[in-house]
């Protein structure tokens, strides 16, 4: 059944979706700043700072595309509730952490939980509205789970500067419980199919397959790759998941249905979320821990440094979605990520005689206005391509997408910055973060084409 032209709780519907994923999004940035200041309170070095962003992101990308498939079967609402009490539980349980490894157990809870947040959000919005009322939705959607993203390091900083890193998720109990309030003013059927199934060896195959992955990836600079401690979780972990892809052509119900990479818009819009997300990963990450420990400034500083990007993402994002619905997401796809290059581009200007204003932020400015072209287009345009009931492992695999791409560039870390992120570091972090955002923009504009309806107009 298609959802109706015109919903009245259409601006319930944006809210409660925005908010919920907005709180996964947000975590996802909010430890970048936090990160010295927690490595100084329970210890560990460059390694245990990357596991607390990977640990995260891992069981959030292995377990978003089970999450989505459990979205399409057993409803939207369902999903988003486990999600939220989940987050919140293990939200107190990294704000409560005494050491290291509680920290990066937590993380990973944590990011399992985010794993129902975000494509029940989506698919709910993509099942309930249709039209332009979806592509404003979905604009609206992208803009503040975006927003919550760049804002994350600002609020993270603010934290850790006034009271403690601990309370950048302590306070996640706050929006959890508004969302809850929201949900129960939503009244709409939470559509669940009859013969619905859970496939749980699938999601244990793409969680252990990618755990062993980025194990390899995160330890080999420490042991090398001749240890048997990295090799083996390397090749078992890519067999693993090799079992994974293999379960999806003959599972009665995959997690992942491989024929929706058959659309072209689909797959080529993936591949550019890859390349682009990476970038974006990488860039945070950098800027978040350098902006501190290079340049000697203050966490909530640091945190500011992302302000810009916001305020223009915000600011344009709904524009650049309307402008994208009639002129095609191809335009958008391209040129932004590559006004996103040249705004790492210049952030090779830092120098040890450390500016922010004339160093650090004209890239930033430019990075946040490609930034605003890119992601409501490319959203709209993955999601576009794949409708219906299966709105939900469409949303999931972007986003899995996404959340990999940043899985695996955090992981390989310690070889794109040479081993420690001073100044030269930094540079090769600028150079690498352009190139991947070159690429996304190559891979969309070969890739990426515009609907007919668009076109014929």
């Amino acid at each position: 059944m298609s959802a109706p032209a015109t919903n009245p709780q259409a601006g319930l519907i944006v809210a409660v979706t925005a908010l919920a994923s907005a709180v996964a999004f947000l975590d996802g940035t909010v430890v970048n700043v936090a990160l010295p200041a927690m490595s100084d309170e329970l210890g560990g070095g460059l390694a245990t700072q990357q596991w607390t962003v990977d640990a995260y992101l891992l069981t959030l990308s292995a377990l978003i595309l089970f999450a989505g498939s459990v979205s399409d079967a057993f409803g939207r609402l369902l999903v988003l509730r486990i999600g939220l009490i989940g987050f919140g539980v293990a939200s107190l349980a990294v704000g409560l952490a005494p050491d290291p490894v509680t920290l990066i157990i937590a993380r990973a809870v944590q990011g399992a939980a985010g794993a129902f947040l975000v494509p029940s959000s989506l698919a709910l919005i993509t099942s309930q509205l249709n039209g332009p009322a979806q592509s404003k939705a979905i604009g609206q959607w992208t803009a503040w789970t975006t927003a919550a993203t760049l804002a994350g390091p600002l609020l993270g900083g603010v934290f850790v500067d006034t009271l403690s890193w601990r309370f950048a998720f302590l306070v996640n109990v706050i929006p959890i419980a508004i969302t809850f309030v929201l949900l129960a003013r939503l009244r709409i059927d939470d559509h669940r199919r009859p013969d619905a199934r859970i496939d749980v060896l699938s999601a244990l195959l793409c969680t252990l397959g990618l755990a062993g992955i980025v194990f390899a990836l995160i330890e080999q600079p420490n042991l090398g790759w001749s240890n048997r401690l990295i090799w083996m979780p390397l090749v078992g972990g890519a067999a693993l998941f090799g079992a994974f892809l293999l379960r999806q052509r003959t599972a009665s119900s995959p997690i992942l249905p491989l024929d929706i990479f058959t659309v072209r818009n689909f797959w080529t819009g993936n591949l550019s979320t890859f390349f682009v997300y990476a970038a974006l990963s990488l860039n945070g990450f950098v800027v978040g821990v350098y902006l501190q420990q290079g340049a000697g400034l203050s966490a909530t500083l640091a945190g500011l440094a992302s302000l810009p990007a916001t305020v223009l993402l915000f600011a344009l994002s709904s524009w650049a979605g309307g402008l994208s619905a009639r002129l095609g997401p191809r335009l958008f796809m391209t040129a932004g990520p590559l006004v996103m290059a040249g705004g790492a581009l210049l952030l090779l200007t830092v120098r040890e005689d450390f500016d922010y204003w004339t160093q650090v932020l004209p890239g930033l400015f430019v990075f946040g206005l490609g930034l605003a072209f890119t992601v409501s287009p490319l959203t709209a345009a993955i999601l576009g391509a794949i409708g219906g009931e299966r709105s939900g492992i469409a949303s999931a695999t972007n986003n899995a997408v996404s959340r990999i791409a940043g899985l695996v560039v955090i992981a390989v870390l310690a070889t794109i910055v040479g081993g420690s992120l001073d100044l030269e570091g930094f540079h090769r972090a600028a150079l690498v973060t352009a190139a991947l955002m070159a690429a996304g923009a190559v891979v969309a504009l070969v890739g990426i084409r515009n609907p007919s309806r668009v076109t014929d107009e």
